[in-house]
């Protein structure tokens, strides 16, 4: 007896091969040159009778043209890389969200590569973006892969720089005005009451956004000599050292306010003053830059110095496109101001 045939599995059709540009040719009897015509739009070069032959295999095949096969053909991939040091980071988020936002109104897709902080990696990703075809690349970095800038340069594809600089990369850079946010930040202090302050900042490591908020700090010492300051590189593996720095910085009547650089530096101040039994606002002053959704939470709320950091990145894709569409001009630098949010930390209190 010969055996019952097999019935077709009911993932045949999802297993099936997708159907090619030569299957539909194939299908409605012409060449794939008339079929392209079709998918391009230039009905006027085919005869009705051959249209809806082309148009009626295209949906008894469910084809579908490959959009990354069809904008390399015309010269673009309207793909745009981010590269960003840590996706971890807040500041990271923001600045993807914003740059997400403006590709998707001009039409373009955003591929994001995470560095895990390793610094080491910026070039292989420029290498990466480029073997995708991407037709230009947003950096926020650490700024240290001194191969990175040759890459770019080699590929010839557009970068613009976000945050933090990267040396021999002559490309547009967008960021935070670090000076005026420093400047912001430490005014308010001092006219709050605050008359000793410490800068807390993770290692500078040639990173330059870090170097730039500290160096307008020792500008703003330079300026007001009736303040004492400081700073302190923190590092994540030596706790104990911040603490010292504090316990130490309330000198006689000496009052200590602390200004961190970046959202990081304030979850490490914030566990430090939890330590110390210590609370904002009494016992210690304090500004941080960058604003989070959870500073307001902490104590009685953490003044901040928000970046414009979805700006950033809308402008950072703003710039890109510009270039992509033949914008011929000299690197650019542009500096968005902060906005200081003034909570219970920095407006200073007496115990009673």
């Amino acid at each position: 007896m010969p055996s019952k045939p097999t019935p077709p599995s009911p993932n045949a059709a999802a297993q099936a091969p997708r159907a090619t540009i030569e299957d539909v040719a194939q299908k409605a009897g012409v060449s794939k040159a008339t079929v392209s015509r079709f998918l391009n739009r230039r009905d006027e070069l085919l005869t009705p009778a051959i249209a809806q032959r082309v148009e009626a295999a295209i949906a008894a095949l469910g084809y579908s043209p490959s959009p990354m096969a069809q904008a390399l053909k015309r010269g673009r991939s309207r793909l745009i890389g981010l590269v960003v040091a840590d996706v971890t980071n807040p500041f990271s988020v923001a600045v993807l969200r914003g740059a997400e936002k403006a590709c998707q109104e001009a039409g373009y897709l955003l591929m994001l590569f995470n560095l895990g902080d390793d610094g080491r990696r910026e070039r292989d990703a420029i290498e990466l973006l480029d073997a995708y075809q991407v037709d230009g690349i947003i950096l926020n970095t650490l700024g240290r892969d001194e191969g990175a800038a040759a890459a770019a340069a080699r590929h010839g594809r557009p970068v613009v720089l976000v945050d933090r600089r990267h040396a021999n990369m002559p490309a547009d850079f967008v960021s935070l005005d670090n000076a005026g946010a420093v400047r912001d930040a430490c005014d308010h202090l001092l006219q709050s009451g605050w008359n000793q302050f410490l800068f807390v900042t993770e290692p500078m490591a040639g990173v330059s956004s870090r170097m730039e908020r500290e160096a307008a700090f020792r500008l703003f010492l330079a300026d007001h000599p009736e303040v004492r300051g400081r700073s302190l590189e923190s590092h994540v593996e030596h706790p104990g050292r911040l603490d010292a720095e504090l316990r130490g910085g309330r000198e006689g009547d000496r009052r200590l306010a602390v200004l961190a650089s970046n959202a990081v530096i304030t979850l490490r101040v914030a566990d430090a003053v939890a330590r110390l039994g210590w609370r904002f606002g009494e016992d210690l002053g304090f500004v941080g830059i960058d604003e989070t959704d959870w500073a307001p939470l902490v104590g009685p709320g953490l003044s901040t110095v928000g970046q414009p950091t979805e700006a950033l990145g809308r402008l950072a894709t703003a710039c890109l496109l510009e270039r992509l569409q033949g914008r011929d001009v000299p690197p650019r630098q542009i500096l968005l101001p902060g906005t200081l949010n003034v909570r219970g930390s920095s407006v200073r209190k007496t115990s009673g």
